[in-house]
């Protein structure tokens, strides 16, 4: 399965590894990072190629903010008609469990079972595309920014999708506001009966960033999670560890990297064994 990682130059360093992390933690090695012309070349710079990780990141350039589902089009030949996920790199989740759930979405894509998103309830929907659901709590309806929401369940900025997905974004066509938007690419996916809408519910924390205000929230609650655990989160290397991707010595070679910091004797403690890591299951 395939990735992409869309602008995430609102965030500071440490908060832009949260999606990355999100989606290495599904399993995903294959990236394409796909941004601005004035900050890709920032993102190249700080991740480089992805090998450190033993995962590979490309880079393309959005010439012009077109709306999320242009994301295909842009990585048609990346994607190569191969499934491939979707997550926006100013959207935050965290969650025990987290891990599972996202590679079960992983196997029904890859399996030709349609589009997974996440359902989340938020105060103000009319903010996001919105998900309607039935007395089953079979998802009905899915709106963009709506006057007037059917729902209180925002559907989040993290998207798995089957091979058929090109194919479908193909045929979006402009909103009144000009753009290509993935909530009418995951209509198209509802009307064929093959949308899947997970809620997350208690246990899981979303937060997009896409306003000063929620910015601010997001960085409150890193730093309060960290002090409350005593760890840091998002630590890509620990989870490329946890995946079985590196190799201890590689994890040392990174904790030496960064020295006697806080992230340095993270690493240095899951080396160690003194830091205990919780199997990342498949299912």
């Amino acid at each position: 399965m395939e990735l992409y990682c869309w602008n995430a130059e609102t965030l500071d360093m440490p908060m832009r590894h949260i999606p990355l992390s999100v989606l290495m933690m599904a399993g995903i090695r294959d990236i394409l990072i796909i941004s601005t012309p004035k900050d890709l070349p920032n993102f190249q710079r700080l991740l480089g190629d992805g090998s450190h990780y033993r995962v590979r990141f490309s880079y393309k350039v959005q010439p012009s903010p077109d709306g999320l589902a242009q994301a295909f089009l842009l990585g048609e030949e990346f994607i190569a008609g191969e499934p491939c996920a979707l997550v926006l790199g100013d959207n935050i989740f965290y969650g025990n469990g987290l891990g599972a759930t996202l590679r079960g979405a992983v196997a029904k894509a890859e399996s030709g079972g349609g589009a997974s998103v996440f359902g989340y309830y938020v105060d103000d929907p009319e903010r996001y595309g919105v998900v309607e659901f039935d007395e089953d709590r079979k998802a009905v309806s899915i709106e963009e920014k709506p006057a007037h929401p059917k729902s209180h369940y925002a559907v989040t900025g993290l998207y798995f999708y089957d091979e058929h997905v090109v194919e479908y974004a193909k045929w979006v066509e402009p909103s009144a506001r000009g753009e290509l938007e993935i909530t009418d690419l995951n209509r198209m996916y509802l009307d064929a009966g093959m949308l899947n809408v997970r809620t997350l519910g208690r246990g899981y924390a979303w937060l997009d960033t896409g306003t000063m205000d929620s910015l601010f929230e997001a960085g409150e609650f890193v730093r309060t999670v960290q002090r409350a655990q005593g760890l840091p989160i998002a630590i890509v290397e620990e989870i490329a560890f946890e995946n079985g991707w590196i190799t201890r010595d590689e994890l040392m070679e990174s904790a030496d990297r960064y020295g006697k910091g806080p992230y340095g004797q993270h690493l240095k403690g899951i080396a160690d064994g003194e830091i205990m890591l919780v199997p990342n299951q498949k299912n």
